[in-house]
């Protein structure tokens, strides 16, 4: 493995869009991220973004939880 490639100045240093934001928080609801990912989004992410993403995800999986129990109940 090259070194530019786990340099993550080395890449692009704009930030990133909402999707690779999305991406990144179910990757930490998943709980699972190579080191080199991790690095990338730490340089790249917009902290606000990764809260409302997260607060979004929490939310819509709190909602598939209620409909999934709901579901089962019924």
């Amino acid at each position: 493995m090259r070194e530019e490639e786990d340099d993550p100045s080395a890449r692009d240093s704009g930030r990133a869009g909402f999707l690779a934001t999305i991406k990144a928080v179910l990757w930490a609801f998943f709980g699972v991220r190579r080191g080199r990912d991790h690095r990338l989004d730490a340089a790249s992410l917009d902290p606000k973004a990764v809260i409302l993403a997260g607060l979004l995800g929490g939310v819509l999986f709190v909602l598939g939880l209620l409909l999934v129990v709901h579901a089962v109940v019924d």
